[in-house]
C-alpha cells in the first residue's frame, strides 16, 4: 500500500491586511519553502496533529508514505498563487507518480488570490490525475465548504471541538475508513449541505452553547455507525460566497441515512441560529468591570485581533485601556510587532527602553489607521520565541513566535513577538518566564482557543471589544460576496440555500 499524505491549511480572513506568501507557510516563517518529506515525518510523527494520526495509521497498515507537503500558515489574507500553485502542484505530483489513496489535512477555509474556494480545485485536479482514487480529507471546524471539494472527496470529517483540541482524532476519524476503503474496495456514501448563517465565531465554542448540542448530535451518529458526522460553523471572516454553516455525514454505503443525519445536523442548527450572535460590551465597560473583580486570574481577551483568525495582532487598543486605567500585575500575550523587538533587543536586557509599539497596519475594512502606543519598560527577557505546545492542542507539535522580548513596565509585562501565534498553550507563557497563574490579570488576543491551555487559570474572563478585522460587529464589515440573504445580516433569511 502506498499513500500520499499532506497537509495545506491556510484560514484565509478576506478582511486581514496581512500578506500571505509561501514562507508563511513554512516553520517560522524564514525558510523560503514548507515542509516535505522525513523533515516533515520528523515534525509531526507522535504529535497531537492529523499528519501524526496519518503516519500512526499508514506505519500500523505497512504502508509507503509519501509525504510531499506540510504546510501550515497563520491565519491571513488571501494565500499569493504563486504559493497555492507550489503547494498544490506538489502534492498533485506526488499523486501522480502513483498510490492507493490520499490522505490530506487542509483548512476548508481558504482563499487564494484567484480561487474564494481554495481547496475544491486541489481536489478537482487530483480526482482528474486518478478518477478512481480514495481520498479523504481532514478539515477544521470553521470550513466554508464548497460542492467540489465535497464532489471529489470520498471520506470528509471535521473537528467537533472549539478549542481545536480533537486534531489527531479528526485524522483518526478521516483516515481509518480511507484505510479500510482501500483494503475492502467497498465506497461510502457522503451527503452534505448548508444552511445560510453566520455563526459569530464567539459564540462558536463547544463546551456550552448552541454549538454543544449539535456536536453532541454529530457524536452521537457516529458511535450509532456513522464513518463520521461533522458540523462546520464556518468561518464568517471570509467575503465568498459560500462561507457559512454546513455539514457532512458519511457512512458505510447507505446514501439515505447520511441525509437525514445531514439534515438533522443542518436543522438544529438552523434552530439554534439566534444562540449563535454575539452581543457587545463597550471596551470601557468592560475594562471597568475587570476592576471590579477581586480573585485573579483574571482573563481579558482582546477578541477582535485575534491572529488565528487573520488578524494583524498589533492593534492596541485594549492595551491603551488597561494602561491608562491603571491596571496593575497584568502579563499581555502579545503584539506582533518585529520592529519593536528589534528595537527592544539592542536596548539589552535590564535597561529601559522607549519604544512605540504595536499599529504598524492600516485596517481599511474596518476603517482604522495605525496607531502605535508610546510604551516605557526594562527589557526583562530576549528569547528566539521557540516552544514545544504542552497540550491538549497540538500537543508535541513546534511553535515559533520569532526573535520576542518582554516588556515589563511595571505593571504589565508585555510579550512582544516577531511571528504570529495565538496563545492556546501554557508553554508560550512559560517558555519566557512568565507564569501566567501568578498573575492578577492575563490579557490574551484570542477568541476561544486559549481555553485548550489556559482556560482552566481563569477564575473570570472578560471579552474586550477592540479594534481588528477579528470584530464581532458584522455591521462594520462591508460584506460584498456573500450570498444574501443571511443569518444574521438578514434576520429574515429562510433556511433554504443554494449549494
Amino acid at each position: 500500500m502506498r499513500l500520499v499524505i499532506a497537509m495545506m491549511q491556510h484560514e484565509t480572513n478576506t478582511f486581514s491586511p496581512v500578506p500571505t506568501p509561501l514562507a508563511r507557510f513554512s516553520r517560522g516563517n524564514v525558510a523560503p519553502e514548507p515542509l516535505q518529506g522525513e523533515a516533515a515525518r520528523a515534525a509531526y510523527a507522535g504529535t497531537g496533529s492529523a499528519l501524526g494520526a496519518y503516519l500512526e495509521l499508514a506505519d500500523a497498515a505497512g504502508a509507503e508514505v509519501v509525504l510531499p507537503m506540510a504546510a501550515n500558515a497563520a491565519p491571513s489574507g488571501p494565500v499569493e498563487d504563486a504559493a497555492y500553485d507550489f503547494m498544490t502542484d506538489q502534492i498533485c505530483a506526488a499523486v501522480a507518480a502513483g498510490c492507493d489513496g490520499v490522505l490530506l489535512h487542509l483548512h476548508g477555509a481558504m482563499v487564494t488570490q484567484t480561487h474564494e474556494d481554495g481547496e475544491g480545485p486541489l481536489l478537482q485536479r487530483l480526482r482528474a490525475i486518478a478518477p478512481d482514487l480514495p481520498i479523504a480529507v481532514a478539515l477544521d471546524m470553521h470550513a466554508n465548504l464548497y460542492p467540489a471539494l465535497i464532489d471529489a472527496a470520498d471520506i470528509v470529517a471535521g473537528y467537533q471541538t472549539y478549542p481545536h483540541t480533537d486534531v489527531y482524532e479528526t485524522g483518526m476519524r478521516a483516515g481509518r475508513p480511507l484505510i479500510e476503503m482501500i483494503r475492502s474496495g467497498r465506497r461510502p456514501a457522503m451527503a452534505w449541505g448548508n444552511r445560510p448563517m453566520l455563526p459569530h465565531v464567539m459564540r462558536q465554542g463547544t463546551a456550552d452553547g448552541p454549538n454543544h448540542a449539535i456536536q453532541a448530535l454529530a457524536q452521537r451518529f457516529e458511535r450509532q455507525g456513522a464513518l463520521s458526522a461533522s458540523f462546520f460553523t464556518g468561518f464568517p471572516h471570509a467575503d465568498i460566497r459560500l462561507a457559512g454553516s454546513s455539514a457532512v455525514v458519511v457512512t458505510d454505503g447507505d446514501q439515505r441515512a447520511a441525509q437525514q443525519m445531514c439534515d438533522e445536523l443542518l436543522d438544529l442548527a438552523w434552530e439554534r441560529r439566534q444562540d449563535f450572535v454575539y452581543e457587545i460590551e463597550p471596551l470601557a465597560q468592560s475594562i471597568a468591570r475587570a476592576r471590579g473583580l477581586s480573585d485573579g486570574p483574571i482573563v481579558l481577551l482582546d477578541h477582535y485581533d485575534n491572529a488565528a483568525s487573520g488578524g494583524s495582532m498589533d492593534t492596541m487598543a485594549v492595551i491603551k485601556e488597561i494602561i491608562e486605567k491603571g491596571l496593575e500585575d497584568v502579563a499581555i500575550f502579545a503584539v506582533c510587532d518585529p520592529l519593536a523587538v528589534q528595537q527592544i533587543m539592542a536596548a539589552g536586557i535590564g535597561n529601559d527602553v522607549q519604544v512605540e509599539l504595536g499599529g504598524k497596519n492600516d485596517l481599511p475594512t474596518v476603517d482604522h489607521k495605525a496607531a502605535p502606543l508610546s510604551v516605557t519598560g526594562r527589557v526583562k527577557l530576549i528569547s528566539d520565541g521557540r516552544f514545544t505546545n504542552l497540550g491538549p492542542m497540538g500537543r508535541g507539535v513546534r511553535g515559533d513566535m520569532g526573535p520576542t522580548v518582554v516588556l515589563d513596565t511595571g505593571k504589565a509585562e508585555i510579550v512582544v513577538i516577531s511571528y504570529h501565534v495565538e496563545p492556546n498553550d501554557l508553554a508560550c507563557f512559560l517558555s519566557l518566564g512568565i507564569d501566567p497563574r501568578q498573575k492578577r490579570y492575563v490579557m490574551l488576543k484570542s477568541r476561544v482557543h486559549w481555553r485548550a491551555g489556559l482556560g482552566d487559570l481563569a477564575k473570570s474572563v472578560v471579552e474586550c471589544a477592540g479594534v481588528g478585522v477579528c470584530t464581532s460587529d458584522y455591521d462594520s464589515l462591508a460584506f460584498k460576496n456573500v450570498r444574501r440573504p443571511i443569518y444574521p445580516l438578514d434576520p429574515d433569511a429562510s433556511p433554504d440555500a443554494s449549494n
